[in-house]
């Protein structure tokens, strides 16, 4: 059962790729009478005279891939190089390094404005051992001819993490959340008693560059889901209107009031703060993803205490919403490497998506992948996000995948916030930020 669900979720998800495949025939799928002694075996991965080096674009995983990254050259004898961008500055950071004589062999591509810019450097990987162990196409990045330029190699979740016991602690149940109504009531009630509770409802929504993105994207796909959802947007649009903005400003009103860190002290708030005070039980409710579920059971908190609801806005209808689904998880091989460096890229790829040690890795670090040797993830989050999809409940795709010059957007965005949340702005600024922003860099990126 557990198996059907996780299918009904990806085809559930499949919308959140439908612009990347508007303009281009469907590449036939790969499937599973591919005979497995037609390609290298997993646990004595091929040798090749090449190298990696892999630019990894998420902070969290860094450790795992450094520590993955050392195992296969341990293995192989092939020099794997791991290198991880500051969070907000991937993009940056990616055009310094394509620069260099010494390029990245692997790099991230993640929607459908990187493609845009990147799509020349990308590999056909249509025809590689690699694709070959992949069980669908719905998160893929296609090129105009059908090619695969990017290849999704596992789908997240996102919405607000509930310690379930602290909850209890504080009178309340998750039975009682159903909409944003029924949140901003619960969360109020404990922001009031707070001191007496020893906790508060909300971690700090920190607006530094490690928490930033948590508001700027993952936040600020709430008003684009919705609005893309009226408008049955199936590609990148030049402008959009704001319409649910109001909801956006709802949301980030709770988050930033019933909370121990407030106004201009969340301009500096960081990641590490926002999720220490969760796991230091000072917080019952926190903003963010699958990701983070390996951090918080390191970290003591158990599995039976924690869920993921979604994220209420005040949208009406909102409580048969699901939780956000989708991927930026988007693997590309950089065409312009050596033939050396590209095979031995390739032969990296497939063997951590084939052997024991990297299955196990992408499990833990990113859930479902969708590789025919894939291991199902030990991650209530994911349970939880089938068991929505099980009773009925739409999906919140990833409407912020559209997003042109996403950085560029997104800074923007966070600049007007941090001015409201301080007191030194108005919600107006923030809109146009939000709107004319998105005009902004819609032209910038499609000059010409």
């Amino acid at each position: 059962m557990k198996k059907l669900v996780a299918l009904v979720l990806v085809a559930l998800m499949a919308f959140a790729c439908v612009a990347c495949q508007q303009t281009t025939p469907a590449t036939e799928e790969p499937t599973a009478e591919q005979s497995a002694a037609e390609q290298p075996a997993a646990e004595e991965p091929a040798k090749a005279e090449g190298k990696v080096y892999y630019l990894n674009f998420k902070p969290e995983a860094d450790a795992a891939w450094q520590e993955i990254a050392k195992l296969y050259t341990e293995k192989t004898g092939v020099p794997v190089k791991v290198v991880t961008a500051a969070s907000g500055e991937y993009q940056n950071t990616l055009t310094s390094e394509m620069d260099k004589t010494e390029a990245p062999t692997l790099f991230q591509c993640g929607n459908q404005g990187a493609l845009k810019t990147w799509g020349e450097y990308c590999l056909d990987l249509s025809d590689t051992d690699f694709y070959k162990e992949m069980t669908t196409n719905d998160f893929n990045l296609m090129g105009e001819n059908g090619e695969v330029l990017a290849a999704g190699y596992c789908y997240e979740a996102f919405g607000i993490i509930v310690n379930k016991a602290l909850l209890a602690q504080a009178g309340h149940s998750l039975d009682e959340i159903t909409n944003f109504e029924t949140l901003k009531a619960v969360a109020d009630d404990i922001h009031a008693r707070a001191a007496e509770l020893g906790f508060d409802a909300f971690s700090s929504a920190g607006l530094d560059g490690s928490s930033s993105w948590r508001f700027s994207g993952h936040l600020a796909n709430m008003p684009l889901y919705y609005e893309f959802r009226d408008d049955n947007v199936t590609a990148q649009p030049a402008t959009i209107t704001g319409k649910y903005l109001d909801n956006y400003k709802m949301i980030w009103d709770l988050y930033t009031t019933d909370t121990a860190t407030t106004g201009a002290a969340l301009a500096t708030a960081t990641g590490d703060m926002s999720s220490g005070e969760f796991k230091e039980g000072k917080a019952v409710f926190y903003q963010n993803g699958t990701w983070e579920y390996a951090g918080l059971i390191e970290a003591g908190l158990k599995a039976e205490d924690l869920a993921m609801i979604p994220i209420y806005c005040g949208v009406e209808g909102e409580e048969k919403a699901g939780l956000c689904c989708g991927t930026e998880n988007c693997w590309a091989v950089n065409n312009t490497a050596s033939e050396a460096d590209i095979k031995a890229t390739l032969d990296f790829m497939y063997w951590v998506i084939t052997s024991e040690e990297g299955t196990t890795m992408m499990a833990e670090q990113f859930g479902p992948c969708p590789f025919k040797n894939a291991k199902e993830p030990e991650n209530v989050f994911f349970a939880q996000a089938n068991e929505y999809i099980a009773n009925g409940n739409y999906v919140v795709t990833w409407a912020f995948n559209y997003t042109p010059a996403v950085d560029d957007w997104r800074a923007g965005v966070v600049d007007a916030l941090s001015q409201y949340t301080a007191g030194k702005g108005d919600w107006d600024a923030v809109k146009s930020a939000f709107v004319e922003g998105w005009a902004t860099q819609y032209a910038n990126e499609n000059k010409g």
